[in-house]
């Protein structure tokens, strides 16, 4: 069953159901409280009637019967029966058909409403027992027809019937129109979704002239999520794409320098010098830039943070650079506080080291590092007197494999993929990298990191 037949099914049900119930309670109420009154005024009836015959108890048998007569209903029967349910006067009636109504002896008052077996019309029935003039009790009873109740109650079923279809009806429609407003706007995002399926392509929703509603909501997400799709796609696309371009210039390097080798190498014996150490050297190159691809794919899978200190391993990292190049400076200026925080140390170690790295590279003098922090952050700064980066240049440079000149890149051995690695790491610790630079000023690098 489709979401729109459900929608009208159950609206529909839950009115009819509601329908149904509320008129059921306005019929039986009615009923009640009309039934009720037709008794009341028959026991006032009764009552005149009883009083009339305790005073008149001596009149004969035909004046009595003319004193009943006064006294009968429209639509009804008087009669007063002894102990053996015997009549002890004729029935006053002015329908034969009421003398099948039942009737029973009682010495108690009751009223109630019967129902006749063979008409099945409804009657107001009282009853009183009053002594009779040669001393023994005898029953009056006193029943009407409810003719005009009867009428009434039809009239209200045709009344209550009809109403139901009144209000049935356009619940019907409205919920037609409903089911159309709530699922126009999920036929079309179904719609859009399998275009962009079958077609390979991006395509969003028209939301320009929608309401700002849930529905307006939900297509706008689906269009920022096609979005972050088609721009994480693009991203993909050109991450292989220069992935399989960066390997593939040292793999050819290597065949070229293979080649040569195979063909003069045991002539020319100082092509073989120099081609092993450029095999060697692309080698490391491949290798370097294989384990920062994966790198970069182990990030995404590691979430274990502790505690850590971060002057520490920005000391560490410093000492371990100042054993590999003890011929460069690295000076650190810390400020006293706090460095505490919260991270994966091993991860964290990673964007020193390529910041630091990145400095000694493309600059030839010191490199200076500095950190201060307070209560909501923590700043390190990473300042080199190289080259400098072109305004231009500075928003792409943590893009991957992103380098801004190419021919520098290979000569140092970059990948283009340092700076992207150390901006996904920072991110994941909720903090930011920025950069400040000037042709021939060199650069500095700030990373924030927040407690």
């Amino acid at each position: 069953m489709t979401l729109r037949k459900k929608i009208i099914l159950f609206s529909s049900v839950f009115m009819f159901l509601v329908i149904a119930i509320s008129h059921t309670a306005i019929y039986f109420l009615f009923y009640r409280t009309a039934s009720n009154g037709e008794i009341d005024q028959l026991h006032i009836q009764a009552d005149a009637l009883v009083s009339t015959i305790a005073e008149n108890n001596s009149l004969s048998e035909e004046a009595m019967g003319e004193l009943l007569k006064a006294y009968l209903p429209a639509n009804g029967i008087i009669r007063i029966i002894n102990e053996t349910e015997n009549d002890v006067l004729p029935v006053q009636t002015k329908s034969n058909r009421y003398t099948d109504l039942s009737v029973s002896y009682t010495t108690s008052e009751t009223s109630r409403i019967v129902q006749d077996d063979n008409t099945g019309s409804n009657f107001a029935v009282i009853e009183k027992p009053i002594i009779w003039e040669s001393g023994e009790i005898v029953t009056v009873q006193v029943a009407n027809e409810l003719v005009y109740l009867d009428e009434t109650m039809g009239t209200l079923t045709y009344v209550l019937l009809f109403s139901s279809a009144v209000i049935l009806i356009p619940t019907v429609i409205a919920s037609i129109v409903l089911s159309r407003f709530l699922l126009t706007p999920i036929q079309k995002l179904k719609d859009t979704m399998r275009r962009n399926i079958l077609n390979k392509n991006w395509q969003k929703i028209d939301v320009d002239e929608r309401s700002k509603d849930e529905l307006y909501e939900m297509e706008t997400t689906f269009n920022e999520m096609i979005d972050s799709l088609k721009e994480n796609f693009e991203k993909q696309e050109a991450f292989v794409s220069n992935a399989s371009h960066e390997l593939k210039t040292p793999i050819q390097i290597i065949k070229s320098y293979a080649q040569l080798i195979e063909r003069q190498g045991k002539k020319r014996p100082e092509l073989l010098d120099e081609s092993v150490g450029a095999i060697d050297s692309e080698a490391d190159r491949m290798q370097k830039l294989v384990e920062q691809l994966l790198l970069l794919a182990k990030h995404k899978n590691e979430e274990q943070k502790q505690a850590v200190n971060i002057q520490t391993i920005v000391k560490q990292v410093i000492q371990t650079f100042q054993k590999a190049y003890p011929e460069r400076s690295i000076q650190l200026e810390a400020e006293a506080g706090n460095y505490e925080s919260f991270g994966n140390i091993d991860q964290l170690k990673q964007i020193p080291y390529i910041l630091i790295e990145n400095a000694l590279k493309y600059s030839e003098e010191a490199v200076l590092v500095t950190m201060h922090t307070d209560t909501e952050k923590t700043v390190i700064q990473f300042k080199d007197d190289g080259e400098g980066i072109a305004l231009e240049e500075q928003e792409k440079i943590f893009d991957r494999f992103y380098r801004v000149d190419r021919a520098r890149n290979r000569e140092t051995g970059g990948t283009g993929l340092g700076l992207a690695i150390a901006k996904e790491i920072i991110e994941r610790h909720d903090g930011e990298i920025t950069v400040e630079s000037e042709i021939g000023q060199g650069s500095t690098f700030t990373w924030i990191l927040s407690k």
